[in-house]
């Protein structure tokens, strides 16, 4: 074959070669078994497993954040399928290269009887006329299109080549994903680390998965760079402490325990910033919890927790602004993802704050507590049979509806009437609502 387009890809390196390359690309997974993470897509009974084992192809694109495999499993599958397999790299290919790949794919089908698998890493960055390209080729079965992307193929991939692949979509891993891939590196004799000897302290172990951020990649690369930097002692072994882990990285541990007593000091006075109504604070907690690998929907999930508790009906828009922050998060992931959490963190902060909705819970559910399960009145209970009815089962019961919107009638059991839990503040949206109640309680 004279066509040059192919690219050498990780199935073609061996021997001491291998030994020259990154600890990330030595240990890449050459089967879903060794593959960590995904487990939605590589599980038992789950879509790529199902394909390996059947040895079906079907062009795809894998939509995710970086270093979560999606080179990595379009390797597998190639591997798998007993594929002929093409990679290249949309920043660097054009049309012209993908005619010359679709050429090669032909030939090798006619020479070998093989499909091609074409990997195409960051397909987003392909216009139209590039991926337009593929879709008579991905159509007719002379290429298997697998494309990685980290931007929403909806938006990035035009709709005529979307709808001829399957989009699955990669999770940041978490740090038992990350924790497992460095130990594997670690012990392997053969591709990883297992032969220098390598001792990876607690707490520099700790530090390396917070600053990997959920990206594997990344992780062996900082743990590469560490081993390197550990010099052997008189026995031949390297031992990676705190100090050369931060040396390796650049960056400073910041004293921070995601579950120990730091962990709930920092939270405390992020929140505690937020009610004061200090952006400048609540910012400055936010930095550190992030910089030091706070999970980042933990701090989200605080936030929606705040915005209820703290801020209530003084701003209703808080709490839908909040969730919107937790949901931008988890479509934008890191390391984007401080800016949609740090808007959210300032308009929290500076919104009017009332917890009065807070405790108004906490003195019905002291009622509740006291005087036991009281019954309910007559008139509002439901009355769904005759003898409910006949027992007087709704008997009474005023519509609102049926007088403009409001009528006066008591809701609480006979033992509380008159109680009051919600005493709304004169804080933003609760001076309007304490308006509304006082016109309710002098029409009832």
């Amino acid at each position: 074959m004279t066509n040059k387009t192919t690219q050498k890809s990780l199935f073609d390196v061996k021997g001491a070669t291998e030994k020259t390359h990154p600890l990330a690309d030595r240990m890449r997974p050459q089967s879903l078994g060794e593959f960590v993470g995904q487990e939605h897509l590589v599980g038992a009974n789950k879509i790529l497993q199902r394909l390996v084992e059947n040895k079906e192809l079907i062009s795809t694109i894998f939509w995710g954040p970086p270093g979560v495999g999606k080179t990595t499993l379009a390797f597998i599958i190639a591997r798998a399928m007993d594929a002929h397999f093409i990679s290249f790299s949309a920043v660097l290919s054009g049309v012209k290269e993908i005619r010359a790949v679709i050429d090669e794919a032909k030939e090798h089908f006619k020479c070998h009887h093989k499909k091609t698998v074409l990997f195409v890493d960051e397909i987003h960055r392909f216009n139209k006329a590039q991926q337009d390209a593929f879709l008579h080729h991905v159509e007719d079965g002379t290429i298997t299109l697998v494309g990685a992307t980290t931007e929403n193929p909806s938006f990035e991939v035009n709709a005529p080549l979307l709808s001829r692949c399957k989009v699955l979509t990669l999770e940041q891993l978490n740090e038992g994903h990350i924790k497992t891939i460095m130990s594997n590196a670690l012990r392997d004799k053969e591709r990883g680390l297992g032969r220098m000897n390598v001792e990876l302290k607690d707490d520099a172990f700790d530090f390396l998965v917070r600053l990997a951020h959920g990206d594997a990649r990344g992780s062996l690369n900082a743990l590469e760079a560490s081993a390197m930097l550990a010099r052997p002692d008189q026995t031949g072994k390297r031992i990676i402490t705190l100090e050369i882990a931060q040396e390796a990285m650049q960056r400073k541990a910041l004293r921070y325990d995601s579950s120990g007593e730091e962990h709930y000091n920092v939270i405390s006075a992020f929140i505690k910033s937020m009610r004061g109504s200090d952006p400048d604070a609540a910012l400055y907690w936010l930095a550190r919890m992030l910089d030091a690998g706070e999970a980042p929907l933990f701090i989200a999930r605080r936030m929606v927790i705040f915005a209820s508790e703290d801020i209530g009906n003084a701003d209703p828009r808080a709490l839908q602004l909040a969730v919107s922050v937790k949901d931008a998060f988890d479509f934008v992931g890191m390391p984007e993802g401080w800016i949609p959490l740090a808007q959210g963190v300032t308009y929290l902060a500076c919104a009017p704050k009332s917890n009065a909705s807070y405790m108004a819970y906490w003195e019905a559910l002291k009622d509740v507590k006291e005087k036991g399960a009281l019954a309910v009145p007559l008139h509002i209970r439901n009355a769904p049979t005759q003898l409910m009815k006949d027992l007087g089962y709704g008997a009474g019961y005023k519509y609102p509806h049926s007088y403009g919107g409001h009528v006066a009638q008591g809701y609480l059991p006979e033992e509380l009437q008159g109680k009051e839990y919600y005493q709304p503040t004169e804080n933003g949206y609760d001076k309007e609502i304490k308006k509304r109640l006082e016109w309710y309680k002098q029409n009832r």
